[in-house]
Formats: C-alpha cells, structure tokens, sequence
C-alpha cells in the first residue's frame, strides 16, 4: 500500500512539473496573434537575440526553463557577459515581458538602443525601465533608481514591485515619440521622447552630457548584465 501511495504521488508530481513547465512555454493567442503580437523569445533559444556589437548572444545568457536567464555565476567563472540586446531595431512598438530578479540584484530593460562603433554600450544611447531588487539594492534609496521607474528619470508615483522571487510585469509603449512605462498594471512614467519636457529630465539627470543619448526614436531593445542573476520570459511586442 505503501509503495502503491508512493507511486501514484510521484506521478502526480511529475504531471505537474510538466503542467508547470507547459505553463513557462511562450506562446501567443489567436487574439494576439491576430492583433500583431510577436514572440521575441521562444524560450527554448536565444534566436533573435546578441550582444552589442556582437555577432552571437553573450554566453552567460542561458536559455533555462523556459527563461532567458543571466547566469553570474557562469560569467565569474569566466563565461563572456554583457547586455543581450534584440538583432531587430523597433521604432513604434509594444512590449511586454516578464522578469524575477535575484536578492540584492540589478538589471533592467533598455530600449532605443543605437548600435554604432563609437558607442561602447547600449546604456550609452538607450533609457530604461529599471529592474531591481528594491529592499536589498543600493539603488532603491535612490530617487528614480527603483523598479519600474525610468531610470534616473521620472519615478514611479509609488513602489509596485512584488518580492524577490515572485514574477514582475513590465510593458513598454512607444508610439511617435510617447513613451509610456507600465509595471505591475500600473503606469509609472509617461513622456514624448524629443519634447522639451524630455529634454529638461535628461538635463536633469545623470545622461545630461551624454552625446547620444535618448536620440534614438528607433532602436534595439536590451535586457541588462549588471552582474547580477535576473529572468525573464513570455517576451513579445507588436509594432504600432
């Protein structure tokens, strides 16, 4: 009876690893596939995806469950690392992902990334939507610097992000220059790239002498290595 109970346990267990991992397999709808939404990551492959300037993706972004993870552990020992950044430019889009960040990490999501042999790295050119763990990151007492903000430039009206270990859901929309961040269900910035306003945030902040950036209307997304472990999935857009 025992081993009878035993059994019938583990199979259950293991029919629900496969529901879970079922579950983490990106995949579009008939809705969304007929309004024009596209994966950007399969979660099998880093298809689609490279480092900046660079011909392949870094390989300390690893393709696990299902998640397009950065393994620091894997770049300590001395896997090559760097931001992973879309082959394909976008201009007017829609993109949502989901990310889960490691206790005490740092990353983030940047976009209207300029590729070009003068710039050294994609944070030169583009801005970003923070991503963070906001309780045990240096960067969370800092005005801007905190989950869902854009980053070091407008800050969320308050702190959405769930605990360390839990899913977070990002969307950025960007359409004829206005920019908006969505995080959690809840928008946390809003912008029109270009603008005067726009152009006071960047003198304003950090990027006021930074020849390049926010130039960009089309651009690369990024997805950061800021040395800390970080996932994401269910990555998708649709252009505008």
């Amino acid at each position: 009876m025992t081993k009878r109970i035993f059994s019938a346990a583990l199979a259950l267990g293991l029919l629900a690893g496969s529901a879970d991992a079922f579950a983490q397999a990106p995949s579009l709808s008939k809705k969304e596939k007929k309004e024009g939404w596209k994966l950007l990551f399969d979660g099998k492959t880093t298809n689609g995806w490279k480092g900046y300037k660079q011909a392949a993706a870094p390989d300390a972004w690893k393709v696990v469950d299902g998640t397009l993870f950065f393994d620091a552990d894997a770049k300590k020992a001395g896997a090559k690392g760097g931001d992973i950044m879309t082959a394909e430019a976008y201009e007017n889009y829609e993109l949502v992902m989901e990310w889960k960040i490691s206790e005490g990490g740092n990353s983030g999501i940047i976009f209207g990334v300029h590729e070009d042999p003068k710039f050294g790295a994609t944070y030169q050119t583009g801005p970003e939507m923070q991503v963070l763990d906001d309780d045990k990151h240096s960067d969370g007492k800092i005005h801007k610097h905190n989950s869902g903000d854009l980053y070091d430039l407008i800050a969320s009206p308050a702190r959405y992000a769930k605990p360390v270990g839990e899913w977070n859901t990002a969307k950025i929309t960007k359409k004829d220059g206005k920019l908006t961040l969505t995080f959690n269900g809840h928008k946390t910035a809003e912008v029109v790239v270009g603008s005067e306003e726009w152009n006071k945030l960047v003198a304003g902040s950090k990027f006021k002498s930074w020849d390049g950036f926010g130039k960009y209307q089309k651009g690369h997304i990024a997805l950061q290595d800021h040395g800390d472990k970080v996932w994401y999935r269910n990555i998708k857009i649709r252009q505008l």
